[in-house]
């Protein structure tokens, strides 16, 4: 099953020792050298041994004796470690036997970290049958992680480094085979997580909710040179050395490590580890690319075979994950090669495959300058009604993000959007519908007479779309805007009830937009404020529809939801908005309820308009106090500034500090308001709620 290496090959060579893992290069530098091309010597099939009665039966007591239990954990260490000194020469009888593997896996995060490093060492001349099967898999990701442990705590590095570099050595002798195991593949990530330091759960897989979200704009993306993870690498040159080695000994199989789904994941989370070193990183885009090394030195990495094989590799499953990744990590000058020699003609055809338009999407999202950003318009700007069509809206959203993230086309491209959905006389209502309900609307067989599907769930990429545009400046979106406070009313309350719908709704009125459109849409809800604050979904619009809302509508929504005291106070949202929207303060005192309402809003106004920057304007507009008139910006400033010094002027010829003729301002000023409090007969809060 192996493939022998020549005496002379480079690598995890037996002579050499543990130190020139740690201070020097276990391997060659010449990264171009190909490996030995000797044939391998086949090797007999594995044949797994039956485990004797005795051992079973002592292994059994052992599980009896610890699963379970309180031990003292010095006590449970000995145990631990006697019961794996008996596995020497049986390791993988053990650990592939599906009951005793369990008790392996406890004795393993139970035992001394010499006991552990001398298991794996003999586990080491095995470790590709074991990590191929499915219960020994998980023995030897237990060592692994325990192994991390004890990293954490500052234990002896060497001893582990030694244990793991012997392991490195025994999978580098045939690593295709481990890669492309269902088993070995998950062992190889944790083994490769477990070099760089990088925790092994966090690191294994990332959800596809979170590559949503950072492509379309809705999250930070993660920083791309694992800067936060540097300072934990324990041993850089084992994990560049071993994955070196394995290219170099896989070379003749690229192109099966390219399309197995199990190679490729080890191949994705390689590259994320190696992100931040440039060489290290452009050294393994060039294996996985097909890429010769003449052309890699020649500063052309992509050839007319190689842009070949890309082309057709990309509608495969595997292949299409891995260029995912890829483009995530690549510099920009490849991004630029890869974009304008490969993808550039083939965008269409691609986005119109079901694995490809994912490579299409990723490189949308990984843009890196509005040179790309033309480029990427010229093959899909005009083809949006297609993608709709063929039920990719995905790469329609990713183009999106992509031009209101570099600035590029974003008018054009929410002209397009708006095109490829409506026309003629139904033009502009008909666009937030018809995009609500991207798939209902696309695959309806009479598109003129299609009206909203009551009781369809809302598609969650129309949503996404929609969440994006409203993040853009009002001046480019006025149809939309049109659109969606034309909405039914009970359009607008379905759509708040449902998830993705009650995302639209929120985006709009967290949006530049004026307060005037804002509340327009929220007018349109009246009388159904109370049952949304009670459910799950609405209770988040409810509240967005307070903020944009005026003291009329804030009124109105506090009204509503008053009956339904007891019941919010049982839902997961309903107790924030009772405290809020201060619910019981209105109940027993509705005009001082105003008041209050009136006089932050007015602080809040007053201090942006003072102090905030151009950018919060929006806010001030927002408040429902903006409509009351007051004096301008500038006006305010020039006040207080001649205000100031009018003080500082009286204060030099008085010879007075000026804060001391500060303080007796305020005293004078505190014994006037006394003398009026006494002339009125009424307090400051009776006089504020004549005022209002």
């Amino acid at each position: 099953m192996g493939r022998k290496t020549s005496k002379k090959h480079t690598g995890f060579d037996a002579d050499n020792t543990i130190e020139s893992v740690s201070g020097g290069n276990t391997y060659d530098n010449d990264r171009t050298r190909k490996p030995n091309q000797a044939t391998p010597v086949p090797q007999t099939s594995f044949l797994r041994q039956q485990i004797d009665p005795e051992t079973a039966k002592y292994f059994a007591e052992i599980a009896n004796a610890i699963e379970g239990t309180e031990i003292d954990p010095e006590e449970r260490s000995v145990i631990c470690g006697n019961a794996l000194e008996e596995t020497r020469g049986k390791e993988v009888e053990l650990a592939t036997d599906y009951i005793i593997s369990h008790t392996l896996q406890t004795l393993l995060e139970g035992c001394s970290l010499d006991h552990l490093c001398s298991f794996l060492q003999s586990c080491a001349k095995n470790i590709s049958h074991i990590a191929a099967d499915r219960s020994g898999s998980h023995v030897v990701e237990t060592a692994l992680k325990s192994l991390s442990y004890h990293l954490q705590e500052n234990e002896n590095h060497s001893l582990i480094e030694q244990a793991l570099t012997k392991i490195c050595k025994a999978i580098v002798v045939n690593p295709v085979d481990i890669m492309c195991n269902c088993h070995g593949s998950h062992v190889l990530r944790s083994l490769l997580c477990l070099l760089k330091g990088v925790p092994l759960e966090e690191f294994h897989s990332t959800k596809s909710s979170v590559v949503l979200a950072e492509r379309l704009n809705l999250k930070a993306p993660h920083a791309k040179d694992n800067g936060s993870l540097q300072s934990q690498q324990i041993f850089p040159n084992l994990l560049k050395d071993f994955v070196s080695e394995m290219l170099n000994v896989a070379s003749e199989d690229i192109s099966k490590l390219q399309t197995n789904q199990y190679s490729s994941l080890v191949l994705q989370t390689a590259l994320k580890l190696f992100a931040g070193n440039e060489q290290e990183l452009l050294h393994l885009i060039r294996v996985l690319l097909g890429s010769s090394a003449e052309s890699a030195n020649a500063g052309n990495l992509l050839e007319g075979k190689t842009i070949r094989n890309i082309s057709r590799l990309v509608e495969e499953t595997a292949y299409s994950h891995l260029m995912e990744v890829i483009l995530e990590f690549v510099p920009e000058t490849l991004y630029s090669e890869l974009l304008t020699k490969v993808f550039r003609k083939s965008l269409f055809r691609m986005s119109s495959h079901h694995c490809a338009n994912f490579v299409v999407q990723a490189l949308a999202s990984h843009a890196k300058s509005e040179d790309h950003m033309d480029l990427i318009w010229e093959g899909l700007g005009t083809k949006f009604h297609d993608l709709f069509e063929m039920g990719k809206s995905g790469v329609v959203a990713s183009v999106l993000a992509a031009t209101q993230r570099l600035h590029s086309h974003e008018h054009e491209c929410c002209q397009a959007i708006a095109s490829a959905v409506c026309t003629g006389d139904e033009f502009p209502k008909c666009i937030i519908p018809r995009i609500l309900f991207l798939e209902n609307f696309f695959c309806s067989g009479d598109k003129s007479n299609w009206s909203w599907p009551h009781g369809t769930k809302i598609h969650v990429v129309g949503s996404l779309i929609l969440q994006s545009i409203f993040r853009l400046p009002s001046e480019l979106i006025q149809v939309y805007i049109t659109s969606i406070t034309s909405l039914e009313e009970h359009h607008v309350l379905e759509a708040s009830k449902d998830p993705s719908g009650s995302r639209v709704i929120e985006s709009f009125l967290n949006s530049n937009i004026s307060a005037k459109q804002k509340r327009k849409l929220v007018a349109k809800l009246r009388g159904h404020f109370g049952e949304l604050s009670v459910h799950p979904f609405g209770s988040f619009t409810v509240e967005k529809c307070f903020t944009a809302s005026n003291l009329s509508l804030r009124e109105t929504i506090v009204s509503e939801m008053l009956p339904l005291q007891s019941e919010l106070s049982k839902t997961k949202q309903g107790p924030y908005l009772l405290r809020k929207f201060y619910i019981d303060g209105f109940a027993r005192q509705p005009d001082q309820w105003k008041s209050r309402q009136a006089s932050q809003q007015s602080a809040l106004k007053e201090f942006y308009a003072t102090f905030g920057p151009r950018e919060t304007k929006s806010l001030v507009k927002e408040n429902f106090l903006a409509d009351t008139h007051s004096k301008p910006k500038q006006e305010k400033l020039k006040d207080i500034r001649k205000e100031i010094e009018t003080t500082l002027s009286s204060a030099k010829t008085s010879n007075t500090p000026f804060l001391a003729h500060q303080v007796s301002k305020k005293v004078k000023r505190s014994k006037d308001e006394k003398k009026r409090h006494r002339k009125d007969g009424q307090s400051e809060s009776q006089r504020k709620r004549t005022k209002v």
